[in-house]
C-alpha cells in the first residue's frame, strides 16, 4: 500500500517530469523554427528557477493575481528577438501550449500572466524587446512593444523639446498592451488617444507570420488599434505619429475638500471640463481623507490635476472665464517643460530627473479591485452626496475621473473599435485597494460591486460602457470550451458597443482556431 505522503511526492515528481518535458519539447522547436545559436534555456525561467518568482510578479500591478492560490504558468518565456516571438506562436500551436502574452502588466485582472479557464499555460513576456526608434524629420516612431510608455516619452525628449506622444499617465504602462485598448493620457482632447496616432504596427499572426500594415490588411490593422490585447496575433512594433507640444506648459493642483464646497465646484467641472480649451486637460483624483480640524472625522478630497499646452496666463484667462469656481491662482501654477509634466502627472517628486523614465519599474503594486465607467449627463448633487458617503465606510478608496471631448468628440465611434466618443462628458475609474493579501479581498470586492450598482442610474446605459484596458470579470468571461458570441457579448458591447459585431468577423477571419484567447478575448464564429 502507497503511504498518502508517498503519493504525494510520486505526484510532484511526475508533474515536475512533465513540466520539464514540455520546456524540452518547447525548447527543441524554437531551435528548428528560430536561430539555432541562440540559448533559449537562458530565456526560459520555470518554477524551479531561482529567478522564476522575481520574474513573474517584476512588471504585475495587482499582488491579488500573485497570491500563492493564483495559477502559474508552466514556465515564462523572455525572448530577446521578434523571430522568437513568431518561433513561440509556431511551438505553442504545435505542441497544443496555450500561451499568455505580458507586455507591462497592468492589466487590471491579471490576464496576460494568469490564467482560471485552462492549464498548463505559459507566459511570452516581452519585456526584453524594448527598442525605440524617434524619427523627429517624419514626426514618428517605431517602437517595440515592451517599452514602457515612460521610455518611449524620454527617447522623444532626447530627439526634441517640442515633441510628444498622446498615450498614458502612468509611465510603467507597456506600449504594446496599452495602445491595444486605447491609451489616453493628457493630452487626449487635444490630439485623441494613442490608437488615433497610429500609423502602421508588425504583429506575429496566428500563423507565426509577421505582418506589417499592408500585409495585415486594413480591417486587422483597424482591430489591433483599440480592439483589446489577446485575440488578434502578439503586437511587435507600432509606429506612432509625434505630436507638437510648445517649449512651455503649465500644470497645476488644487484640492478641495467637503468643507471647501467640493460638491458643488464637482457638479460644475462636469458642466465644463469637457467643454473647455482642448489644450486644458483637468482629472480629478477623488478619495477620503482625515479632516484637517479634526483627525479623528473623515471628508472626501477632490483634487484637480491638470496640464495645460501653453503658458500660466493664458490658462488664468481660460479658468477665469470658464471655471472661476476653482479659484485657480499664479502660485498654483507650475510653468515646466512637456517631459517634465509628464513626471508631475505621474506623481514623482518634483526633482526627479527625466531619467527616472528609463527604469521602466512601477511603484505601484496593490492588492486592488477596480472597475470603469463613461458619463454622459451630468450626475446631480444628491448622486454626488450619496457617493460620498459610500466612499467614507470603505478602508481605502479611490476615483479617477477624466474628461473628455474637444478632439475626442470629433471621431465616429466606429473610427476605431475604441466606442467612447461623442456624447461622453467623462469616464470614471473605480479602485479599492487593500494591503492584506487574500484575507479582506471578498470585503473590499463586495463594496465596490456595490458602489457599481449605486452608480447605475448616472453612467451611460444600453450599453453601459467600460473601459477594456480596465478588464473586469465581474462583467462575464469566456471559458476554455465555451467562447460562444452570446457569452462574449455580456462584456462585449460594453467594452466596443456596436464595434464588437466587427471585431467578431475579423477574429473568424484571422484566428478562427482562437489561439489567441483568453477569459475576455474576441471569440470567432463557429466554424
Amino acid at each position: 500500500m502507497v503511504s498518502p505522503i508517498s503519493l504525494i511526492v510520486l505526484l510532484l515528481s511526475v508533474s515536475l517530469a512533465d513540466s520539464a518535458s514540455v520546456q524540452e519539447s518547447f525548447v527543441q522547436c524554437l531551435n528548428l523554427n528560430s536561430d539555432k545559436t541562440f540559448p533559449f534555456y537562458s530565456s526560459i525561467y520555470t518554477a524551479s528557477n531561482p529567478s522564476f518568482t522575481s520574474i513573474l510578479d517584476s512588471s504585475a500591478q495587482n499582488l491579488r493575481l500573485l497570491v500563492p492560490s493564483a495559477p502559474k504558468p508552466e514556465f515564462i518565456f523572455t525572448p530577446s528577438r521578434d523571430s522568437h516571438v513568431q518561433a513561440a506562436v509556431i511551438c505553442s500551436k504545435k505542441l497544443g501550449i496555450h500561451i499568455r502574452v505580458r507586455s507591462g502588466g497592468h492589466d487590471y485582472e491579471g490576464i496576460s500572466y494568469v490564467s482560471e479557464i485552462e492549464s498548463p499555460f505559459i507566459v511570452v513576456d516581452l519585456v526584453k524587446l524594448r527598442g525605440i526608434d524617434v524619427d523627429v524629420k517624419s514626426n514618428t516612431a517605431w517602437v517595440q512593444a515592451g517599452a514602457t510608455t515612460g521610455e518611449v516619452y524620454y527617447r522623444i525628449y532626447e530627439k526634441s523639446s517640442v515633441h510628444g506622444f498622446p498615450a498614458g499617465l502612468c509611465t510603467s504602462l507597456g506600449i504594446g498592451g496599452h495602445i491595444t485598448g486605447g491609451a489616453y493620457g493628457t493630452m487626449m482632447r487635444k490630439y485623441g488617444l494613442g490608437v488615433d496616432n497610429v500609423l502602421d504596427a508588425q504583429i506575429v499572426d496566428a500563423n507565426g507570420r509577421v505582418l506589417d500594415r499592408e500585409a495585415m490588411g486594413e480591417d486587422l490593422f483597424w482591430a489591433i488599434r483599440g480592439g483589446g490585447g489577446g485575440s488578434f496575433g502578439i503586437l511587435l512594433w507600432w509606429k506612432i505619429k509625434l505630436v507638437p507640444v510648445p517649449p512651455t506648459v503649465t500644470v497645476f493642483t488644487v484640492t478641495k475638500t467637503l468643507e471647501q464646497g467640493a460638491t458643488k465646484i464637482l457638479h460644475k467641472w462636469q458642466e465644463v471640463a469637457p467643454y473647455i480649451d482642448e489644450n486644458l486637460f483637468i482629472r480629478v483624483i477623488i478619495q477620503p481623507s482625515s479632516d484637517g480640524r479634526n483627525k479623528t472625522q473623515r471628508t472626501i478630497t477632490t483634487s484637480y490635476n491638470a496640464l495645460f499646452l501653453g503658458g500660466a496666463r493664458t490658462l488664468l484667462q481660460v479658468m477665469k472665464t470658464s471655471f472661476p469656481e476653482l479659484g485657480l491662482t499664479r502660485k498654483d501654477c507650475l510653468e515646466t517643460s512637456w517631459i517634465k509634466s509628464v513626471l508631475y502627472i505621474a506623481g514623482f517628486p518634483s526633482d526627479t530627473p527625466p531619467e527616472v523614465l528609463l527604469k521602466g519599474k512601477s511603484t505601484f503594486k496593490n492588492f486592488f479591485k477596480a472597475k470603469s465607467d463613461f458619463v454622459r449627463e451630468p450626475i446631480p448633487e444628491t448622486g454626488l452626496e450619496g457617493l460620498w458617503q459610500r466612499l467614507l465606510v470603505e478602508d481605502s478608496p479611490l476615483m479617477i475621473w477624466n474628461p473628455y471631448g474637444g478632439r475626442m468628440s470629433q471621431f465616429s465611434e466606429s473610427e476605431t473599435p475604441f466606442p467612447h466618443r461623442n456624447g461622453t462628458l467623462y469616464k470614471i475609474q473605480y479602485l479599492s485597494l487593500w494591503q492584506e493579501g487574500d484575507k479582506n479581498a471578498a470585503k473590499h470586492i463586495d463594496w465596490i460591486r456595490k458602489l457599481y450598482n449605486y452608480m447605475g442610474p448616472y453612467v451611460s446605459s444600453l450599453p453601459r460602457e467600460a473601459y477594456v484596458n480596465y478588464r473586469d470579470l465581474d462583467l462575464g468571461i469566456n471559458t476554455k470550451n465555451s467562447t460562444s458570441y452570446i457569452q462574449a457579448s455580456a462584456w462585449g458591447y460594453r467594452y466596443y458597443k456596436n464595434n464588437f459585431d466587427r471585431l467578431v468577423k475579423i477574429k473568424t477571419k484571422v484566428d478562427p482556431e482562437n489561439v489567441f484567447r483568453h477569459e475576455q478575448s474576441i471569440p470567432p464564429l463557429p466554424l
